[in-house]
């Protein structure tokens, strides 16, 4: 059999001496926690299992959002045989042994084969394109989990044949359900060590994590073996312990996240480089996801730089695609360039501010006729209706009842 990680059936049948993290994964949709909107009441991934009518998947989510966690829930809920392969690990070689299986399951039990494949993005087109004709004529069934966008990472006659499900990182409020059912649980989790959890400990462990679930199961695991013997609270001293770093006054979904977000922009919009870098150290040491920062930056240099250094804009994005190439802990070091070159370049929002007043007058006055001479005209009757004829001049392409508008003012 050419799997090359197993997948077992039921948690209980886990090994003892696995992480918690993979202890605790569910395996059914109701153990699940966040991604309401595909695995909800009646939602469409949920119904598709209670029908066992799977079909071939792209699962796409940051780390720890529960794509392989869903492939486990297919896995125990199909009454599909299930393959998985690891993209770093397997290729063509393995996948032909998979096929061969599957078509023997299917020629004398009549029964589908599943294939998971973790980390899909690392296939190159020959490997993707070997897993076609097998999608094509029934043999199995793929499900894919990436962490790349598939649109650029999986070929287009793949993508073509699967439904994709985007995962979200895993919200705060999610984050504490899944550490508090893995102090609780006797059988999979830590609840035969009694073990206590302050509300503050639960919040700092919750809130570095980033949305991945593996990423708090972990730090809550480092914390259980760190305590002092005959102790069995884990206080936010014994998380920071856990996390090797200072914990900083920082509430990521609670008024000081706002505070220093607006900090930081306020500081790049007044052109204070020095304030902008400093904010930008408060946030990233005290666990705030790098790529929101990055994100935060893209958006400032155009709408608050703009026109008035059309550069700040790809400095931006360079920034942002840097720092998801490079990661930690060298990743700042693009994101510091940035931020402190946006805070020193000259602003204006002309552009900003002139989207919002074609954007009110869009509103106010609603589906305005077009020139006809700037309209598209691909057939004969088009043209003979005078589409496309004559031209206009500056300031007679606005429909005749905007003539004489002015929304970009620049500076």
């Amino acid at each position: 059999m050419a799997e090359l990680f197993e997948i077992p059936s039921h948690p209980s049948k886990a090994k003892k001496t696995a992480p918690l993290a993979d202890r605790m994964r569910p395996v059914t949709l109701d153990e699940v926690v966040g991604q309401e909107e595909i695995t909800g009441p009646d939602r469409v991934l949920r119904r598709q299992l209670e029908t066992d009518q799977i079909p071939s998947l792209i699962l796409w989510g940051p780390p720890g959002s529960g794509k392989t966690t869903l492939a486990r829930v297919v896995a125990h809920q199909t009454r599909s045989a299930f393959h998985a392969l690891s993209a770093v690990l397997a290729g063509v070689k393995e996948l032909k042994e998979i096929i061969d299986v599957a078509r023997r399951l299917q020629s004398f039990e009549g029964k589908k084969s599943l294939l998971f494949i973790d980390e899909i993005h690392r296939w190159n087109k020959a490997q993707q394109d070997a897993l076609l004709p097998h999608l094509e004529d029934g043999t199995i069934t793929l499900i894919g989990a990436t962490t790349e966008n598939p649109s650029f990472e999986v070929i287009g006659p793949l993508l073509s044949r699967c439904k994709v499900y985007v995962l979200k990182p895993l919200m705060t409020d999610d984050l504490k359900v899944v550490v508090r059912r893995a102090l609780e649980d006797g059988e999979r989790g830590l609840g035969k060590m009694g073990l206590k959890l302050a509300d503050d400990a639960l919040d700092q462990i919750c809130e570095t994590s980033d949305g991945d679930a593996r990423r708090a199961l972990n730090t809550l695991e480092i914390c259980s073996t760190i305590l002092p013997k005959n102790e069995p609270r884990i206080t936010k001293n014994v998380v920071e312990q856990a996390l090797q770093k200072k914990s900083l006054l920082y509430d990521k979904s609670g008024e000081e996240h706002y505070n220093l977000i607006s900090a930081f922009i306020k500081s790049m919009r007044g052109s204070d480089p020095d304030a902008a870098v400093y904010y930008l150290a408060r946030m990233l040491e005290a666990g705030e996801e790098p790529l929101f920062l990055a994100r935060r930056m893209v958006i400032f240099a155009s709408e608050d730089v703009g026109n008035a250094d059309p550069q700040a804009i790809q400095v931006a994005i360079s920034a942002m695609q840097a720092f998801d190439f490079v990661g930690m802990p060298e990743g700042w070091i693009p994101l510091a360039q940035a931020a402190t070159y946006l805070a020193s370049a000259p602003k204006s929002r002309a552009s900003y501010e002139a989207y919002q007043r074609a954007k009110g007058d869009v509103e106010k006055e609603g589906a305005l006729p077009i020139p006809k001479a700037i309209r598209n005209a691909p057939t004969k009757l088009m043209k003979e209706l005078g589409y496309g004829k004559g031209s206009c001049k500056k300031g007679e392409f606005l429909p005749e009842k905007l003539r004489g508008k002015r929304y970009y003012h620049p500076q």
